[in-house]
C-alpha cells in the first residue's frame, strides 16, 4: 500500500481520508496548531482509524511544502467565510438577535 491510498484527492483543496468525509486539515490543525496527539485525535473522530491519523502526519511530513500551503489556503479560506458570515449574517440569526434584543429590553 502506497502512502496516497490513505486518501481520496477530490480536488486541489480538498483531500480526505479514504472512506470518510475528514479532511486531512482537521486532523492537521489537532495535530499542529492544537497538539493533539495522534491517540487522542483518532478518538476525536470515530469514524477514522489511528492508522489513518498516522498517515496524515506522514503525508504532511513527506509533501511539507505542498501541505504547509494546503492549510494556509484553508485557514485563509475560514478566516473570509467567518468574515463574510459577520458582515452579512443568515436573516434568521438577525431576527434572532432582534428577538434577543426585545426581551433583554422587557426583563
Amino acid at each position: 500500500m502506497q502512502l496516497e491510498d490513505y486518501f481520496d484527492f477530490l480536488a486541489d483543496n480538498d483531500i480526505r481520508l479514504k472512506g470518510t468525509r475528514v479532511g486531512i486539515e482537521t486532523v492537521l490543525y489537532d495535530y499542529i496548531y492544537d497538539r493533539k496527539s495522534p491517540e487522542t485525535i483518532a478518538h476525536t473522530y470515530p469514524t477514522i482509524t489511528l492508522e489513518q491519523v498516522y498517515a496524515t502526519i506522514i503525508y504532511f511530513l513527506h509533501y511539507q511544502g505542498k501541505v504547509t500551503q494546503y492549510m494556509a489556503d484553508w485557514l485563509q479560506y475560514c478566516e473570509e467565510s467567518e468574515r463574510q458570515f459577520d458582515e452579512n449574517p443568515p436573516p434568521h440569526l438577525v431576527k434572532l438577535a432582534k428577538l434577543k434584543a426585545q426581551n433583554r429590553q422587557i426583563i
